[in-house]
């Protein structure tokens, strides 16, 4: 309250609004979505951490029973910047604040309001498995050959090919892995839509 009094602060949002289930996600007695109409009130910028806040996420795909929307559909006029990806990877996450801190302003962005240090680039142009991509190298089940070799995943339905983000460079738990280090394919959860559009 006194951040939102004084102004010209940031806000971080995780998760979808909820808009078609009157008292949703409450907090003592307030609707999310007078919520953060509240906390973005002269706010500097609003972050939108994962696919949820950014896009609607799984929540907003079809039925879309609780009416979940992105931020940017109930908050205008104020800066957004879009982290998408579930979840939000923590070191895009600390880039883009320090820019924000440094330069006074977001990071350059996609159409989509995505950093373009973070979501310039397919996961498929910068994949370690794109070299048995272009090979003609494909695992067919999960657990032949091909997968037990690391060759490319795209006929298991890998999606990196139409997904945009740094995944294979920059990972998750410290570096350590990524869903296609770990053997899965991309399931394009940076996109808009994916969970309708890409399963």
């Amino acid at each position: 309250d006194d951040a939102v009094t004084k102004g010209g602060h940031l806000v971080v949002v995780e998760g979808s609004v909820p808009t078609g289930i009157p008292g949703a996600c409450t907090i003592g007695g307030r609707s999310a979505e007078d919520l953060l109409r509240a906390a973005t009130r002269g706010a500097a910028g609003i972050i939108n951490v994962g696919t949820c806040s950014a896009f609607g996420g799984i929540p907003a795909a079809g039925p879309n029973p609780t009416g979940a929307v992105r931020v940017e559909d109930i908050v205008g006029g104020v800066p957004v910047v879009n982290l998408s990806g579930c979840p939000v990877n923590a070191d895009n996450l600390t880039a883009t604040i320090v820019h924000y801190l440094t330069f006074g302003e977001f990071p350059a962005t996609d159409d989509l309001g995505r950093p373009l240090f973070a979501y310039g680039e397919r996961i498929h142009d910068t994949c370690p498995r794109r070299g048995h991509f272009d090979a003609g190298q494909f695992a067919e089940e999960w657990g032949d050959e091909g997968h037990r070799k690391g060759w490319c995943l795209y006929r298991l339905g890998c999606k990196g090919p139409s997904t945009f983000h740094n995944c294979p460079s920059v990972r998750y738990n410290d570096g350590t892995s990524w869903p296609i280090g770990a053997g899965h394919g991309c399931v394009g959860c940076a996109e808009p839509n994916f969970w309708d559009h890409m399963t």
